[in-house]
C-alpha cells in the first residue's frame, strides 16, 4: 500500500486527517481511497472533472506528478506520496 501524507492545511477541515496507507495502482485510485476514509476530502484535492486542483501539487517521492488532468501516474505499493497546497500570491 502506497504511504499517503497531507498537507497540514487540511486538518482545518479533517482534524483526524493522519498519514495513512491507501492501496492504489494509479494516483486517481489513490485519491480515491482517501476520500473513503475522509469522505469529502477528495474535493479539496480534484475538482468535479477529476482534475488536480489549480492550488494543489501532489509528488511521488520528490516527483511532482506527471498527469494533473486523470492522475494516472502509477504508484506501487512503495510510493510515498505528498499532497500539499501549492504557495502562490504576491
Amino acid at each position: 500500500m502506497a504511504r499517503v501524507k497531507f498537507t497540514p492545511n487540511l486538518k482545518r477541515f479533517f482534524p483526524d486527517l493522519a498519514p495513512t496507507e491507501i492501496e492504489g495502482a494509479t494516483v486517481a485510485e489513490i485519491i480515491q481511497g482517501v476520500d473513503a476514509h475522509w469522505q469529502g476530502l477528495a474535493d479539496y484535492i480534484i475538482d468535479e472533472r477529476g482534475r488536480l486542483r489549480k492550488h494543489v501539487n501532489i509528488f511521488i517521492g520528490d516527483e511532482l506528478i506527471h498527469d494533473k488532468e486523470m492522475l494516472s501516474d502509477a504508484v506501487t505499493p512503495e510510493t510515498q506520496i505528498y499532497i500539499m497546497q501549492a504557495l502562490s500570491g504576491g
